[in-house]
């Protein structure tokens, strides 16, 4: 694989300057740092050409990634995630199935990354807050990387998700409180327990893995850009790395000045980021009393949250809060009508599109992208307890 074209890390909000190759948490001014590369290098190394004839994985995007050294990559098999179209009434819309990674959800793009350079800077324990998939994805490549991992999710945290952390080798807490109140935990133990804090934006490289999903998108699409993406929005990581990649990718001459809408979909029982929208304001405060079904969005103060507000206005797009009760008609009819099993927050974005189709906020012409961030397997599904008795006679006609 090629050289590392890593240049320097950035304070996300006053533009400093870092030393690569070294551990970071935040920067200075306490926002996240961001990766900066040789794009000019990049560009000369890196060709459309020798992209068809490399592995379809995360990693074949290798110049535009942080590692130094490829034995620092730990991988469990990143593939390409597929693009599922789905019944529209006019346009395109189609699923980015992030489900069919490791540990079944999008969290493994970024934690592979995050847990790739934490191997290279000799990082030996990682710590995190998490709403499930995160944490389930940081316990198998921590595992993987022969690492100790610590971590803490609220007490109501979908019972699958605790046990598939603890299954792949992590030390797991409930904590009574919300996902923010646990990162609280790690940040507070952080010098007393020797942990490096892999929370959401809270060191430099999850988003550097979730931005491949942008990446995958632009080469999926034969290197043109949808109209709108859909984005489930909590910490908002694979939103901001995506608007981050897409100007990568025109740096390279990949992609031309085209950018998607970007909208940034909430659940109405946590929508920081949609009322920090509508009010025009730079940060969202935090949302007090958060609730919803889907539990990987429910995150009531977002570190990113001036960086999510800015892709979505600098793309024109839009931030959009939908109901429980949308969100469960959509996973119920998607799966139902085209056999296609979402995740709650998936469901989300698919609520978000039609609710915003009904509101004349996108075109019925536009291609559309909704992303479904993990399997819908990982999630309680409803009870089905219809039963034959082999002892009665039984209606065929009536089944």
């Amino acid at each position: 694989m090629p050289e590392s074209f890593v240049t320097h890390l950035e304070c996300s909000e006053t533009g400093e300057r870092y030393e690569p190759d070294r551990l970071y948490n935040l920067s200075r001014a306490g926002k996240p740092l961001l990766v900066r590369y040789d794009l000019a290098g990049v560009k000369r190394a890196m060709t459309k050409e020798k992209l068809r004839g490399r592995e379809p994985t995360l990693w074949r995007y290798r110049e535009l990634l942080p590692m130094r050294r490829d034995e620092s990559i730990v991988s469990l098999g990143e593939v390409m995630t597929p693009l599922v179209r789905i019944a529209a009434k006019a346009g395109e819309v189609l699923i980015k199935d992030e489900g069919r990674l490791p540990t079944g959800s999008f969290k493994a793009r970024g934690i592979a990354l995050a847990v790739s350079m934490a191997k290279e800077l000799g990082v030996k324990h990682l710590a995190m807050p998490t709403n499930g998939n995160a944490g389930a994805a940081m316990a198998a490549y921590g595992s993987r990387a022969g690492m100790k991992t610590t971590v803490f999710c609220p007490e109501d945290t979908p019972e699958v998700n605790v046990r598939e952390i603890a299954a792949q080798g992590a030390h797991v807490y409930r904590v009574n409180g919300l996902i923010d109140q646990c990162g609280k935990l790690v940040a507070a133990g952080k010098e007393a327990a020797g942990w490096f804090d892999l929370s959401t934006l809270k060191e430099p490289y999850r988003i550097e893995g979730k931005k491949t999903m942008g990446f995958e998108l632009a080469e999926q699409l034969g290197w043109e850009l949808p109209d709108v993406i859909f984005y489930p929005t909590g910490g908002g990581t694979g939103l901001i790395g995506m608007w981050k990649g897409f100007a990568e990718l025109e740096a390279i001459g990949f992609i031309g000045p085209k950018r998607p809408r970007m909208v940034a979909v909430q659940a109405a029982g946590c929508a920081p980021m949609v009322r920090a929208f509508e009010n025009g304001e730079k940060h969202a405060a935090r949302w007090e009393n958060a609730h919803t079904i889907a539990s990987g969005i429910r995150v009531p103060a977002a570190i990113g949250d001036f960086l999510i507000l800015n892709a979505v206005r600098e793309s024109n797009g839009f931030a959009i809060a939908v109901t429980d009760e949308e969100i469960e008609s959509s996973l119920a009819g998607i799966a139902r009508n085209e056999g296609f099993l979402l995740c709650p927050e998936g469901a989300a974005t698919h609520a978000a599109y039609l609710k915003s189709l009904r509101e004349g906020r996108i075109r019925p012409s536009d291609r559309v992208v909704l992303y479904n961030c993990a399997s819908g397997l990982k999630y309680p599904l409803p009870p089905s307890d219809a039963r034959l008795d082999l002892n009665a006679k039984i209606d065929f006609a009536a089944l």
